[in-house]
């Protein structure tokens, strides 16, 4: 059995990961560090596992008896960790936050369907960002291909569980219910790893990412809009997409049009393509929580330890 350790133990996407880990065949949790709850039963907080869990958080941790550390801290918390604790040779360390995601101090970005060879039997991984996650999965295929020669149109719209487990003035209940905004226009901080990435792919790119996030009046589930100028016509642009996400465990090419209730509360993702003229738009759906944090790092997990990626992971969708 693989030992699981968490460190930042009481939000959303720790949740969803202890959801995950506590039904996974190879893994055995071995703590749930949170200073703040320490003491406390974890489904105390994560109400959803009572019955399933009888694990308490704690303020201790033991990195030497574990195999796997998952680090769901706040952004710009994981450099810290690292820098304050003596880190054991053969420890894998999976970071849901934001610190390495530029493949700093030896991670890996952990984006299967860009890196899954690097990802197998690596040390490090840093998870994606969500909107990272959707909007990549639109154009990894063209990128791949050099294909991506003009100006990118993103509009994407998430659900409140992104904001993380904190309230604030635009995640209660009464604002957020029958309401939507825009946010970050232009400026979100995952445009800085998407544009790595295509770059590396693609080093002729220079043109811009326009990308304009919402926020949406539902809990989970990310659906990124994304077009572009394109000449493959609608034949070519299908087959260029099914090719390469054919391997791909989790991400699939649809046919028909796609829609959130499809992947909420699984770590699928879903892409459909359709030529408009000149422009080729690319529609992709996946649960925030889940394809977009936790699932995408239990399955970079599997692949590090060398397991089937879906290992754990066999989630079928809330349609209704």
């Amino acid at each position: 059995m693989i030992k699981a350790g968490v460190i930042g133990g009481a939000g959303y996407t720790a949740g969803e990961l202890l959801r995950l880990l506590v039904n996974h065949p190879e893994v055995e949790i071995s703590f749930v560090h949170s200073t703040s709850n320490a003491g406390n039963p974890i489904s105390s907080i994560h109400t959803s596992l009572f019955g399933e869990c009888d694990l308490m958080f704690s303020a201790e941790y033991d990195l030497h008896a574990v195999d796997v550390l998952f680090i769901c801290s706040a952004h710009g918390d994981s450099g810290k960790f690292l820098a304050e604790n003596e880190i054991p040779e053969g420890l894998r360390i999976v970071d849901l936050a934001q610190d390495f995601r530029d493949e700093s101090a030896g991670f890996v970005y952990g984006l299967p369907e860009l890196n899954r060879e690097r990802t197998r039997g690596a040390k490090r991984v840093a998870n994606p960002g969500c909107f990272a996650t959707a909007i990549q999965l639109a154009l990894l295929p063209l990128v791949a291909k050099g294909l991506l020669s003009e100006e990118v149109h993103i509009t994407a719209i998430t659900g409140s569980t992104g904001a993380g487990v904190k309230p604030s003035a635009t995640t209660h209940f009464s604002w957020r219910a029958s309401n939507i905004s825009a946010y970050k226009s232009f400026e979100h901080q995952h445009l800085i790893e998407i544009g790595r990435n295509i770059r590396l792919l693609q080093p002729s790119f220079d043109r811009e990412l326009n990308f304009v996030p919402l926020r949406g009046d539902f809990t989970r589930g990310i659906l990124a809009s994304v077009y572009t100028d394109c000449p493959l016509t609608q034949e070519e642009a299908v087959a260029l997409y099914n090719d390469y996400y054919a391997d791909a465990a989790f991400t699939f090419v649809s046919e028909r049009n796609i829609d959130l209730k499809q992947v909420v509360n699984s770590n699928k993702a879903l892409v459909h393509v359709e030529k408009h003229g000149s422009k080729l738009h690319i529609v992709t759906v996946i649960d925030n929580l889940l394809k977009g944090a936790s699932g995408q790092a239990v399955q970079n997990m599997n692949l590090m330890f060398g397991l089937d990626e879906r290992c754990g992971l066999r989630l079928k969708g809330s349609a209704f």
